[in-house]
């Protein structure tokens, strides 16, 4: 068996010791390990010091105990969120951590002042949408071949009533 073929280990079944704290420049290797085990087309870790140090943005980490294992952002422009990112360690999904994520982003989003939120997601992510939906996120248009991997259209989602 392959590398490729072998499944994947999740973390021990142990209930998840969840807390979330805003993302610091001394997160960024952290964040962009998640990234890189995520997204075909990874962000850097300097793109990601660069975001926690921008006050334009709002980025939360997942932690299990005291690991990193997810964060989620956004950028902050007169009262809207624009989600650019969400992710969680593969051996810890399945498990609550991305919906409780979402719901801690929006939450410090809502902090900040925003009343509305927005992002884009690939239609083939049914996991990502099933997330977006529970958190009143409706279809709102579609970037024709935006994803540079595969050029896979993304959707557009809006919740306008945060």
């Amino acid at each position: 068996m392959t590398a490729a073929e072998k499944p994947v280990e999740r973390a021990a079944r142990k209930p998840l010791s969840l807390r979330f704290r805003e993302m610091v420049p001394e997160d960024a290797e952290a964040v962009a390990a998640i990234e890189r085990e995520t997204f075909p087309t990874p962000w850097s870790r300097e793109s990601f010091w660069r975001e926690a140090a921008n006050e334009n943005t709002c980025y939360r980490l997942a932690l299990d105990g005291d690991t990193v294992i997810g964060f989620a952002g956004a950028w902050l422009s007169f009262g809207d969120a624009q989600v650019t990112n969400i992710a969680i360690r593969e051996a810890f999904r399945g498990r609550g951590a991305g919906t409780a994520l979402m719901r801690d982003l929006i939450e410090a989003c809502k902090a900040r002042g925003c009343t509305a939120m927005t992002l884009e997601v690939r239609p083939s992510n049914a996991a990502a949408l099933a997330l977006y939906r529970r958190y009143g996120f409706q279809e709102a248009g579609r970037r024709k071949g935006y994803y540079q991997d595969n050029h896979e259209d993304a959707l557009i989602m809006w919740n306008t009533k945060l």
